[in-house]
């Protein structure tokens, strides 16, 4: 099957909006090149032509944008393209096709993408991991906020979180998500959620750990209604920016309340961890 790739050449202060838009518009994520491009895809030309237009409705016609025909994809495999077991602080994560050959203390994680976002092969992802690996505690309830693959809220439960829900707003990632959870031994045992994270976060709380691997400006949206659901002396999560945009995310965060109180950074990926006084 034919597929398009769309090319949106914002510029630098209108890239994080409209990065957001275009994760709300289709439910994926969105790949930022290192010349600040924004690439999104449709599954044809007209879902394409749609896109842009949506696009130019909501931001504006003089955004530059380009859709590109791409040669016929089997995206039911090409995901395992590149996937090989990987570990990441005490966390092996291993594709379900291949064996798992831990280290004594490993915790395994078996995990498939498929077209969700989640594999342990992303910086934002092993970063995400370190801090879930650094600060959940034997009987924690733990939020997920862009589920993905479900590897965060996997990761949570394996930590021997008593409760782990993660959140998505794309149903397929759901599906996903669930059936990793069954490939851990975990069915019945999470819960995945499908919506708006804004609106189900609150009706989830109190919660001792979040966490947020998503875009920055999506994160500094969610901080209000983080901050209320997390209880005093919990711990925040956010993941998914890169370490140039450090700075710009710290002020809303330390604004709404919080403490910094630990941070990584896994190639050019930063992630942060603070705490609800």
């Amino acid at each position: 099957m034919t597929w398009y790739s769309i090319e949106v050449h914002a510029a630098p202060d209108q890239r994080d909006a409209v990065a957001a838009w275009l994760v709300g518009r289709t439910g994926q994520a969105v790949e930022e090149r290192a010349d600040g491009t924004l690439v999104s895809f449709a599954l044809d030309l007209a879902a394409a032509d749609a896109l842009e237009r949506d696009l130019a409705a909501a931001h504006g016609s003089d955004i530059p944008v380009a859709h590109l025909e791409q040669p016929e994809v089997d995206w039911t495999t090409a995901w395992r393209t590149g996937l090989t077991a990987r570990r990441v602080g005490r966390f092996n994560l291993t594709p379900s096709w291949l064996r798992a050959d831990p280290a004594p203390g490993e915790v395994v994680i078996v995990i498939d993408p498929e077209m969700a976002f989640g594999s342990g092969e992303h910086g934002s992802t092993r970063a995400a991991l370190l801090l879930l690996e650094r600060f959940v505690r034997p009987g924690d309830t733990v939020l997920d906020l862009g589920t993905g693959s479900g590897i965060l809220t996997i990761a949570a439960r394996k930590l021997g979180a008593g409760c782990a829900v993660g959140v998505e707003v794309d149903e397929d990632a759901i599906e996903v998500a669930a059936t990793n959870a069954g490939r851990n031994g975990l069915a019945g045992q999470v819960t995945f959620l499908e919506g708006d994270a804004a609106q189900i976060t609150p009706l989830l709380a109190p919660a001792d750990v979040i966490v947020s691997n998503i875009l920055r400006l999506i994160n500094a949206a969610l901080l209000p209604e983080v901050h209320d659901a997390i209880r005093p002396g919990g711990i925040a999560i956010f993941s998914g920016m890169e370490l140039s945009e450090a700075d710009e995310f710290r002020e809303p965060l330390l604004e709404a309340g919080f403490e910094v109180v630990d941070e990584v950074v896994d190639e050019t990926w930063w992630a942060v961890a603070a705490r609800r006084p």
